[in-house]
């Protein structure tokens, strides 16, 4: 599970990056960033509901700090 967690963390910052980056090379005239950005809220949202599901199956359990 926590290799799962580590690697959509790392698609999220890389379409993170690939959005700054397309922001920064395009100048606002093409759709690769906008594309970049959907693609991390989408990763993003699959991550969080993932991380719900696993809760409520007990793949993981919450820890006391």
């Amino acid at each position: 599970m926590k290799v799962i967690v580590v690697i959509m963390l790392v698609l999220i910052l890389g379409s993170l990056g690939s959005g700054l980056f397309f922001l920064i090379s395009d100048r606002g005239q093409n759709r690769r960033t906008v594309k970049a950005l959907t693609l991390r809220i989408g990763l993003s949202v699959a991550l969080f509901l993932l991380l719900m599901l696993a809760y409520a199956t007990g793949l993981i359990k919450p820890h006391g700090l």
